[in-house]
């Protein structure tokens, strides 16, 4: 009887790791000469909602079936060898390397560099092990963040940037856990730094009218501003949007389909035909509406000329747009829940915001009536 071939086991195998968020988190599972190693691939497959999402899971398949094959190849030919046994994994490194994943969000990747400029100051530009990081640590930078921490302009750090940073930490050892370079996430048994109800900035419609008449030194900066305040697209929607993006026809209406960069939920955005107009005559479906627009210090600096120049000299972001979006359409009376889908809010909490701030605005405009003198009755 002739004896069955034992079937050789396959070296690499890729694995799916389910995250918090719903995602299919993606590694490779490297069993090479009696060592055992789980390499994850910063690749992730995400809930499939149409036929986008299904095409986008496989190209990241087949990406990840690339690099399992290379991987092979390198482990064969001796180019690759084994990484460090997992408790030797560096905080600091792992740290940056979610961060690098943030790139293309640069609101983002700006605030995980903030975090991870205080993380260095307080261990001193020492690096530390994953594994060492425990709730006794956890709870000093937190004091540190709180108390010590000091702004480039040597001010106190603001409680609201105190959360955010404390935040990416916590989600920093979250990230470790569910890819199991720790055996346990010390996080998960500390409270987070509360964050403080900030003021939400925005211009009334006299002053919309005002910019809209000032000269801007940037035209496109003057365009996307005026983009967001008539469609609350955030900046990092905006600088990315595509003339693909942008849908619909005189006749049946205009919209803006995408997927949102913070969320990336894909969304479904009408806009009026001023807001269409203002982007002027249809390019190349890839090419970028806002081209040659960017973040930098001269972009800030062009916008605070421009609104100084419409007679506005109080502190104002390109968020600002946002939020005068939100705040005029509550004003005029439209449901706040129209509202929150409108701004691409996943609960109705966010959006409470700006009825608060658009309550206390119609307050403030009663309290402008004239005094009544009256004798009592």
């Amino acid at each position: 009887m002739k004896r069955k071939e034992k079937q050789r086991k396959e070296p690499i195998k890729i694995r799916q790791k389910e995250l918090a968020n719903g995602n299919i988190s993606l590694y490779l599972d490297i069993y090479w000469k009696g060592e055992r190693e789980y390499d994850f691939l910063n690749l992730y497959l995400i809930n499939p909602k149409n036929g986008i999402d299904r095409d986008q899971n496989n190209k990241t398949m087949i990406l990840a079936e690339q690099i399992k094959a290379q991987r092979l190849l390198d482990l064969q030919t001796g180019k690759y060898r084994m990484k460090q046994a997992r408790t030797e994994v560096s905080f600091i490194e792992y740290f940056k390397q979610l961060m690098k994943d943030r790139l293309n969000s640069k609101g983002n990747y700006g605030n995980w560099d903030s975090a991870l400029k205080h993380i260095l100051a307080f261990t001193k530009g020492k690096d530390l092990k994953l594994v060492d990081v425990d709730e006794t640590w956890l709870m000093r930078i937190k004091h540190y963040l709180l108390h010590d921490a000091r702004t480039p302009f040597q001010t106190k750090l603001s409680q609201n940037s105190a959360h955010s940073y404390f935040n990416k930490i916590k989600a920093t050892l979250r990230q470790a856990f569910e890819e199991k370079f720790i055996n346990e996430n010390p996080a998960g048994r500390i409270r987070g730094i509360k964050q403080a109800e900030t003021k939400r900035e925005f211009l009334t419609w006299e002053e919309v009218e005002s910019i809209t008449k000032a000269t801007c030194d940037t035209k496109k900066l003057k365009e996307a501003f005026l983009f967001s305040i008539m469609t609350g697209l955030r900046w990092s929607d905006i600088i990315k949007m595509k003339w693909s993006e942008v849908r619909g026809s005189k006749s049946a209406g205009w919209y803006i389909q995408f997927q949102q960069q913070k969320t990336k939920e894909h969304e479904v955005l009408p806009i009026t035909k001023e807001a269409r107009n203002l982007l002027g005559e249809e390019q190349e479906p890839d090419q970028r509406v806002f081209y040659g627009l960017k973040y930098s210090t001269k972009t800030n600096l062009a916008l605070a000329r421009w609104l100084a120049r419409a007679g506005i000299t109080r502190y104002v972001t390109f968020h600002c747009a946002r939020h005068t979006h939100a705040t005029l359409l509550l004003s005029q009376g439209v449901d706040i829940y129209v509202v929150s889908k409108l701004l691409g809010h996943k609960t109705i909490k966010t959006t409470e915001i700006y009825a608060k701030v658009s309550n206390m605005k119609k307050v403030e405009a009663v309290n402008k009536l004239p005094k009544l003198k009256f004798n009592p009755l």
